[in-house]
């Protein structure tokens, strides 16, 4: 193991989020883990990316590090420019600033940046599980801008968690404690990602109806007449995203008002090669051979779902086949960690005819371990039927 840091980072508060810079200026936010980052930020130390034998990368503390380039105190990953020519030289060569595990189109990536430099409010839909909420987490990352991140979810009570609490103190009295939501908006060129909007109280989508709609852009603090008023400050991005669709249970249908409000980007479900490459990149120390099969898995059950005859009412998300992928790199074969991961996820109701026997049929045509019924060949078959006639 080499002693000497890849590439070191200075993280630094922006909004509620913690941002890491390495000596290059370059934002590498999404490479270290969320609690990583906050112990960095408050221990007031710097981080280091280190490679283990293995080929996985992982950042620790480090001190007293010698570096081709000092961490400066302000650094910057993008300068969002606000000429037209610059902004669409910026638009057009922004691939680049892509991540690599985020398998998405170029066309659909530009677009989300067009979107986000031009302050639209963008609602990110597609399958659980497709990367919605990476891609626009990814495009947070990639504009040198302030965020906020506000589950909506679950949050059980939306007026405390976009307006604020009236509070009692014997001192004070009386007052109003407003809610990060409130100061977030207030913060110029914020970036705020609302995930899981289709999922929030409708007493959220009212809420926001008039922080969103372009006309308005305020938020009321009561509903009674004459009451105080917050206005959005100027280049505030909405980024949402949504699943939307009959197959949703726990989500709700979306009101047609409060969709108008967004630009829509539609994340694409993977192709089966895309599958396996994302899951080869995540894994680099599984066999290729079985990241493959569990990407045909995937795409089978996604097929499957998808036609006119369809057994089953849903794929596998690519959420769940990262999480299998991880219980096979921590040494679980493909049938356990099937039968953790995938089958609970299906109706066993019906025995024989139902979905979870159908899926496992898929599964099981990968897990073949030399016990199946084709083990023997029907010349063997009629030989061991002769022994057992004497």
């Amino acid at each position: 193991m080499n002693n000497q840091p890849l590439n070191v980072v200075k993280v630094e508060k922006s909004g509620n989020r913690f941002n890491a810079w390495d000596t290059n200026g370059i934002k590498r936010t999404s490479e270290i883990t969320t609690t990583t980052r906050k112990k960095a930020f408050e221990g007031d130390y710097l981080l280091g990316e280190f490679v283990m034998k293995n080929g996985k990368h992982y950042w620790k503390k480090v001190a007293n590090v010698e570096t081709s380039a000092p961490v400066t105190e302000t650094v910057s990953s993008v300068e969002v420019p606000s000429d037209h020519e610059e902004i669409l030289n910026f638009i057009h060569s922004s691939y680049s600033l892509k991540p690599k595990m985020l398998m998405m189109s170029e066309l659909k990536w530009k677009y989300l940046v067009r979107s986000g430099v031009r302050g639209k409010n963008i609602m990110m839909t597609g399958p659980a599980g497709c990367g919605k909420t990476m891609a626009a987490k990814s495009l947070v990352n990639s504009l040198d801008r302030p965020d906020y991140y506000f589950n909506l979810g679950a949050t059980q009570d939306p007026r405390s968690t976009l307006i604020g609490n009236t509070h009692f103190d014997s001192a004070k009295g009386t007052y109003f404690s407003e809610s990060h939501f409130v100061k977030a908006i207030q913060q110029p060129n914020a970036v705020i990602l609302l995930d899981e909007l289709s999922r929030a109280h409708p007493d959220a989508w009212n809420i926001l109806m008039t922080v969103l709609d372009y006309g308005q852009r305020y938020l009321r603090l009561d509903e009674s007449t004459g009451s105080d008023t917050i206005k959005v400050a100027d280049g505030v991005t909405f980024v949402a995203t949504a699943n939307i669709g009959n197959e949703y249970t726990s989500t709700r249908v979306m009101d047609k008002a409060l969709m108008d409000r967004f630009t829509i980007v539609e994340m694409d479900v993977l192709t089966e090669d895309d599958e396996a490459s994302l899951l080869s990149m995540m894994f680099p120390s599984v066999d290729n051979v079985l990241l493959a099969n569990v990407a045909k898995i995937a795409t089978l059950t996604r097929t499957e779902s998808n036609s006119e005859t369809a057994r089953i009412t849903s794929g596998i998300s690519t959420r769940t086949t990262v999480e299998l992928c991880g219980l096979l790199y921590d040494g679980f074969s493909l049938e356990e960690s099937a039968e953790v991961s995938i089958y609970p996820q299906y109706d066993s109701t019906g025995g024989v005819d139902s979905e979870r026997t159908f899926v496992r049929q898929i599964v099981q045509k990968f897990c073949d371990d030399g016990t199946s019924d084709d083990l023997f060949n029907e010349d063997e078959m009629a030989e061991a039927e002769e022994d057992t006639n004497y």
